[in-house]
C-alpha cells in the first residue's frame, strides 16, 4: 500500500469517517493531513467534528455551484 493511501486510512480512522466522507474530501481536494489537523480537542467545544465540517463545506460548494449555474 502506498504511503498516500496509508495517510487516508489513518485520517479515516482518527476522524471517524466513512468511505463517502473520504470520497467527498478527495473530490474537494483536501488532504488527509488537513483532516487530522482539524480534529477538535476538548478545549475547542465550538469546533465541529471533521465529518460534519466536510459535509458542511461540501454543501456550501454545491450551493455556490448551483447559484452560479442559475445566473
Amino acid at each position: 500500500m502506498s504511503s498516500k493511501e496509508e495517510l487516508w486510512d489513518e485520517a479515516k480512522k482518527k476522524c471517524r469517517l466513512n468511505n463517502d466522507d473520504i470520497c467527498i474530501a478527495k473530490e474537494m481536494g483536501l488532504n488527509p493531513k488537513s483532516l487530522i489537523k482539524n480534529i477538535p480537542n476538548k478545549n475547542e467545544q465550538w469546533k465541529a467534528p471533521v465529518k460534519v465540517w466536510i459535509r458542511e463545506m461540501y454543501e456550501e460548494r454545491q450551493e455556490k455551484a448551483r447559484r452560479k449555474n442559475i445566473d
